[in-house]
């Protein structure tokens, strides 16, 4: 079974991108301005002389490898924080309002202190990430912890099954749309904070370039980056995300 959307959902992803550019045409011919907004044709010309130069490969792997990084340690904090408060009322009392507190920490303020605390590194960029979304993906976890049907958890437990098998076989399944979600939404946010990240304090990244054509001036080259890594983000999550999804309600077709 592919992850990739069927035949007639692709039809429609792509019948919507098309209407999305000739919109974007559309303005930027009625603008006739193209330092303000240039038209789809010249970002493009923009993206592939970026690419064989070299300089837009280079930026867009060094960003994509501390989304990778961030995501996966976000992920894997959040889910194990989010199960430890929703499977126990007692931790919840105790470190649910740490959550709320984290939540509210704007971006930026994370950011600055992981700068300041840890220095220019490319520790301090993963941590300030990593460290914005883990408490969104705890959240999550945990109100799907509590939305977990008690029939199938009685039934584990009349089973005699193990509290990994129980995890495993009954608790993840069900888990799966709650961590689809933070998954999607990890991903959306987190590759923006990483251009805040690159923009404040990297030497290269698509938030450096980003910082470096502002400061020019250079409209074009912005959204040829800019929209260079939204394409990244379009294929993983219809190419990966989705076979994974897939792949973890497989179950419930044989139900």
């Amino acid at each position: 079974m592919s992850g990739l959307p069927s035949t007639p959902q692709l039809s429609h992803i792509t019948l919507s991108l098309v209407g999305l550019i000739l919109l974007w045409a559309v303005a930027a011919r009625v603008g006739a301005d193209p330092t303000v907004l240039p038209s789809p044709g010249a970002v493009w010309q923009l993206i592939v002389s970026e690419t064989k130069s070299g300089e837009l490969p280079q930026h867009m792997w060094a960003t994509f490898r501390r989304v990778l990084f961030a995501f996966s340690l976000a992920m894997f904090f959040g889910l194990c924080i989010g199960l430890a408060l929703g499977l126990s009322p007692r931790l919840n009392q105790w470190f649910g309002t740490w959550l709320v507190v984290l939540l509210n920490i704007p971006a930026l303020v994370v950011i600055v202190l992981c700068y300041l605390w840890i220095g220019l590194n490319e520790v301090a960029a993963v941590t300030a990430v990593a460290l914005n979304k883990t408490a969104m993906v705890a959240v999550s976890i945990r109100e799907g912890v509590h939305a977990l049907d008690p029939k199938l958890t009685e039934m584990a437990r009349a089973f005699r099954m193990s509290r990994l098998a129980e995890l495993r076989h009954v608790i993840l399944p069900q888990l799966w749309p709650f961590v689809a979600s933070s998954m999607r939404n990890g991903l959306a946010i987190i590759w923006k904070i990483v251009l805040v990240v690159e923009f404040l304090g990297r030497s290269d990244g698509v938030g450096f370039q980003i910082h470096l054509y502002f400061q020019l001036f250079e409209t074009g080259y912005v959204l040829a980056y800019a929209l260079s890594f939204v394409v990244v983000m379009l294929i993983i999550e219809y190419g990966v995300i989705g076979a994974l999804e897939l792949r973890a309600v497989r179950w419930r077709a044989t139900t």
